[in-house]
């Protein structure tokens, strides 16, 4: 021991003392770090949920708000009001699933995996094996590398 005791020095029911302690230890959270690539899953994700939303709400709003926004905004301009609508919807799933990337929640992890597998699986089957078909495939296979970084 490197501290000094009064062991002995007094009565035998004393408690015992210690000129020095080790300080207290408390356990800290362990995060685990964000990969790389999740990041810029991640990103990418939030863009393009990003486009999604602006583009449904920019052809909502130039329906039916003609004079306040013009056609010549409309991102997508070969879709009908419901379509539109849809566009909104699946925009903000985007995000929600961007952000819980960014935060590495394993339900986000499981999503992206399914729909890149789905992706993947129809461009297989529908025989369109390109550049596109490979980089969804070495994403398949890297989401699936870095699972162990999500709790």
């Amino acid at each position: 021991m490197s501290g000094t005791s009064n062991v002995g020095a007094g009565p035998a029911d004393a408690p015992m003392r210690f000129d020095h302690l080790p300080p207290r230890w408390e356990p800290t959270p362990v995060r685990p770090r964000l990969p790389i690539g999740i990041a810029v899953v991640s990103v990418v994700l939030a863009v393009l949920g990003v486009v999604m939303v602006l583009g449904g709400i920019l052809f909502l709003l130039a329906l039916y708000e003609g004079a306040f926004v013009p056609a010549s905004l409309e991102i997508f301009q070969a879709i009908d009001p419901y379509g539109a609508a849809i566009l909104v919807v699946l925009g903000a799933t985007l995000l929600g699933v961007a952000t819980s990337l960014w935060r590495q929640e394993t339900w986000a992890l499981w999503t992206t995996i399914v729909l890149v597998f789905g992706t993947s699986a129809y461009l297989f089957f529908t025989g369109s094996i390109t550049v596109l078909f490979l980089l969804f495939v070495a994403l398949f296979v890297y989401l699936i590398s870095v699972r162990r970084f999500f709790y």
